[in-house]
């Protein structure tokens, strides 16, 4: 079965092979060389007519991912890139036609006023002031060095961003500049906002009007889609349907696994078990959590065993017992008394080779350790000296801070970030005690300010077995996984087999084309990459391996590029359209000369509305009305008005006041806040130029989708 799938998952790869092989017969090689070097074979998109190659943005891809590493996943750095690239070419494109240009002296001096740059000691001179040859030397050499090229490559890669930052920050000041605001808008903008007006009117809510009596077309739906097409633009998208087998341990995994480890507990002939081992390194080879050295207060011991072990003494073993996914068994090393916190301050002496060591460090470990015991000696009962010479010294963030460290807790100190002989120090000796320790950071002249919450704690061993299904429940669920597959292949309904066999089946709606994660599945971009297919159509399916089982799949929906759908729309446009037959069916009855009569025609009574205002739209008992709010503030005074369509509802009014505020000297600062408006709308200029760059993004060619 496996062997067939691979076959059938490979049959387009075959058959463009083999179409290719046939064009070898009628085409020149010249002909097939310059259909595979095409300008769409190796273009990912296009900005306003400059293309994106594959090259430009495959090696923008690799650069994006050598910098963050795994802390991001390959579609996220996609984007990011992507969106990069179409920013710098938009941007790029703009100053080209202002006629600007950011050359390498902007670069330069952008560079030498960034702080890092600035502030950092290899740059500066014997004064501590900034020098820039000093910055121009460093870069020379690091250029002309061969085994220098990753730190050439990075900081040319900086300097390029820099380049980047300063064409679009060039570009908005220029567009910003002009997007101020003159007092008269400001004027305009304080009394349309602030006037006031009261009003009369009747209000006949839709809820009125029964929703059985209006009845709305599919047709219907998608003119209001057409009409309205710049807010139902959707992009390519799939529905699936999925199926999860998930590969769990059943109880009788989690008794086998039990009582696995529980035979490591004692002796069994030559093997000596957890309770009598003298070498606990080789015993926890097998363990699927490493032996710590760690001491543990009662809070953070399993609650299983929590109250045995600080009862027990050492060398008590206990367990098997379960414990987040694991069956464990633990051993009572040592009991002791500390601190839960420490603070304490301290004088490194880095020596050559050690991980504080830089260009700087001259002592051989030997000669630090001769200069650690002299200011030991210095520094014993002085702690004006102690800090005179760490701030001197010290070439961590303690330097400025007497040494300084602070508060340490028991969890940090034992953290994989902290030296393990500097916190054995700190937690295993008394207050006001200083001494030399070697650490890998150098030597340190270590001086314990305080303690708190001194208390008991234990080192334990704890030897683990993860709960794992066995081989035997993988293949039962496999199969359950392949068998629904068969079926289907066999012209089985999906809904009728997730029935039958009591299956629960999860809806994943909206897929697109560059999504990676699928609801409920996590980060399956195989599965996204079948389904969006040139090959593939809604009903079919296909079983896929996950990290912990397996899924089936159906494709139920593939939606195209352009306007949505009147079955998707319906959801929104439905209710817009009911409301608006709503407000035709009451606007008829609307035909009055006076309120009172309009009020009498609609059984409803005459309302009062005081202090509406522009900056707050709204009526009191009926809710946000901005619409009818505004037209009440342009109406004319002692005018009826009928017939006007609001949010919740048809209104008839007349204003019978208008407040306007009191004239101020000088509309300045409503003029500022317009222009601030207007200039802080970078991201919408943004967008608004890219809208109109017409950018095509084909990356999906790039994954591999047809």
């Amino acid at each position: 079965m496996a062997i067939l799938s691979k076959i059938r998952d490979r049959s387009l790869a075959l058959i463009l092979v083999i179409g290719l092989a046939l064009f070898a017969f009628v085409l020149d090689p010249s002909s097939i060389e310059e259909f595979l070097s095409s300008s769409k074979v190796n273009t990912v998109g296009e900005v306003d007519g400059e293309t994106i190659s594959r090259k430009e943005f495959s090696e923008a891809l690799e650069v994006y991912k050598s910098q963050v590493g795994n802390r991001t996943t390959e579609m996220e750095a996609s984007n990011i890139v992507w969106d990069n690239l179409v920013r710098q070419k938009i941007y790029q494109a703009q100053l080209a036609e202002s006629g600007i240009t950011v050359g390498e002296s902007d670069v330069w001096n952008a560079l030498i006023e960034t702080p890092s740059i600035k502030n950092n000691p290899q740059y500066q001179n014997e004064i501590g002031l900034f020098d820039q040859e000093k910055l121009k030397e460093f870069l020379k050499i690091i250029k002309e060095d061969v085994n220098q090229k990753a730190t050439w490559a990075a900081w040319t890669n900086y300097m390029s961003q820099i380049k980047k930052n300063l064409e679009n920050t060039t570009y908005n000041n220029l567009i910003t500049a002009g997007l101020g605001a003159s007092l008269k808008e400001g004027e305009n903008q304080y009394f349309n906002t602030t006037a006031k007006v009261t009003s009369q009117y009747v209000y006949v809510p839709y809820t009125t009007i029964a929703d059985s009596i209006v009845k709305v077309t599919k047709s219907e739906i998608d003119s209001y889609v057409k009409a309205h097409a710049s807010n139902y633009k959707v992009e390519a998208s799939r529905d699936l349907n999925i199926v999860k087998f998930d590969i769990l341990p059943t109880a009788e995994d989690e008794t086998a696994i039990k009582n696995e480890v529980a035979e490591l507990l004692n002796d069994k002939g030559a093997f000596k078990g957890l309770k009598n081992t003298e070498d606990l390194e080789e015993f926890f080879e097998d363990s699927d959590i490493p032996l710590e050295e760690n001491y543990n207060f009662k809070n953070s011991v399993s609650v299983e065993i929590a109250e045995a072990v600080f009862n027990g003494k050492a060398g008590a073993v206990f367990g098997p017992y379960k414990d987040r996914g694991y069956f464990k068994i633990s051993k009572l090393l040592k009991v002791t008394q500390m601190p839960d916190s420490v603070k304490s301050a301290h004088i490194l002496i880095p020596f050559i080779g050690s991980v504080s060591a830089d260009q700087e460090t001259t002592k051989t470990e030997a000669q630090a350790k001769k200069t650690a015991d002299s200011i030991l000696s210095l520094v014993r009962r002085n702690k004006k000296k102690f800090a005179a010479i760490a701030d001197a010294v010290n070439p961590d963030g303690t330097k400025g801070k007497g040494g300084d460290i602070g508060w340490v807790t028991k969890n940090v100190a034992y953290s994989p970030n902290f030296d393990a002989d500097f916190a054995n120090y700190l937690f295993f000796n008394k207050k006001r005690t200083t001494r030399v320790v070697k650490t890998k950071f150098g030597y340190h002249i270590i001086r314990i300010d305080n303690l708190k919450n001194k208390q008991k704690a234990v080192k334990l061993a704890t030897f683990a077995r993860q709960l794992d299904a066995s081989v035997a429940t993988e293949n039962k669920i496999f199969q359950e996984a392949e068998t629904l597959a068969l079926e289907l292949s066999n012209g089985k309904s999906f809904d009728e087999l997730v029935k039958e066999k009591n299956l629960t089946s999860r809806p994943a709606i909206g897929l697109k084309v560059l999504d990676e994660n699928v609801p409920g599945v996590g980060n399956q971009r195989e599965i996204i990459t079948w389904a969006f297919n040139s090959e593939q159509e809604v009903g079919d399916f296909k079983r896929f391996d996950t990290e912990k089982g397996h899924v089936v799949v159906v494709i139920t929906n593939q939606t195209k590029k352009g306007l949505m759908s009147a079955k998707k729309a319906q959801f929104s446009v439905r209710p817009i359209l009911i409301n608006q037959k709503k407000a035709a069916i009451i606007s008829e009855k609307m035909n009055g000369t006076t309120l009172d009569a309009i009020a009498k025609a609609n059984n409803t009574t005459l309302r009062n509305a005081s202090g509406l205002t522009l900056s707050a739209p709204m009526i009191s008992g009926v809710g946000y009305e901005p619409t009818v709010v505004g037209a009440m503030s342009t109406a004319k005074e002692n005018t009826l008005f009928s017939e006007v369509e609001g949010e919740k509802g048809v209104f008839a009014f007349v204003v019978t006041k208008k407040e306007q505020p009191v004239t101020l000297p000088s509309y300045d600062s409503y003029r500022k806040r317009i222009a601030d408006q207007r200039k802080k709308q970078t991201k919408n200029i943004y967008e608004a130029i890219k809208e109109a760059a017409n950018v095509k993004d084909g990356r999906s060619t790039f994954y591999g989708i047809n």
